[in-house]
């Protein structure tokens, strides 16, 4: 699913014809995210037709205790812009629990897949797969720290306290969206948080980061993907990422 998506969004990404509208909520969406998603259900239609799907652009369809969570393009605003950093991500939940996630970035080269249980893997440009592994970073001052914006924060109360965050670590980068916490599973990034995230936006990474040996819960210090915002790091630095911007005890 994740290299027929990639197909379609290549073929899109930078088109001069590229239709662009706006939701309701005034986000972006571009023909490429309505293609993606329609074409990702009709696959699980076909092979897995128990299963509920839900997707950010087409809702939700079935029931049952295994669902689909579907991003077509996670990073439509940078897509639609000629940004490369966008990825499809594809999760399968069991009851609340994701555990399968697909980061498929083809614009990038990258590709990044987890099970529960089966280690969290990436390929780069179509090379050998590698297993992935979190950082054994163990305090702030020598951390690095991903993040998409800063509205947010200001929206929920915490601007200063996570500018203060900002302070402690020794660097920040505002990579944003799913590559944030790619990079976590990687090593190559202490911490990822955000204050505001949907089902789908997490859905696929939380199984990546988890089985790479790190931690992925939501600001209230609950694992998993269900709490409207989340908080990634190696393990190691969780508590520290959770006292600086968490929600209160």
């Amino acid at each position: 699913m994740a290299a027929a998506a990639d197909l379609v969004t290549m073929a899109r990404f930078g088109a001069v014809d590229l239709l662009v509208e706006s939701k309701p909520d005034l986000t972006p969406v571009s023909d490429a995210d309505t293609s993606v998603e329609r074409a990702i259900r009709e696959t699980l239609r076909a092979a897995r037709p128990d299963d509920a799907v839900s997707g950010e652009e087409y809702g939700s369809d079935g029931s049952g205790s295994r669902r689909w969570v579907i991003d077509p393009i996670d990073g439509t605003k940078n897509f639609v812009r000629g940004v490369p950093v966008w990825a499809t991500l594809i999760a399968l939940l069991d009851g609340d629990a994701p555990v399968v996630g697909v980061v498929s970035a083809p614009a990038l080269g990258r590709r990044w897949w987890a099970a529960a249980g089966q280690g969290a893997f990436g390929s780069a440009l179509g090379g050998e797969p590698r297993r992935l592994q979190v950082s054994r970073v163990g305090s702030l001052a020598d951390a690095s720290l991903a993040y998409a914006s800063l509205g947010g924060w200001a929206e929920i109360g915490r601007l200063e306290r996570f500018v203060q965050l900002t302070e402690s670590v020794w660097r920040t980068r505002g990579f944003g969206d799913f590559w944030s916490y790619m990079l976590v599973a990687e090593g190559a990034v202490d911490l990822a948080v955000e204050p505001e995230l949907s089902l789908w936006d997490m859905a696929a990474l939380a199984p990546i980061v988890t089985e790479a040996g790190g931690r992925f819960t939501g600001l209230n210090g609950l694992d998993g993907v269900m709490h409207g915002n989340a908080a990634a790091s190696n393990a190691i630095l969780h508590a520290d990422l959770l006292a600086a911007v968490g929600d209160p005890s």
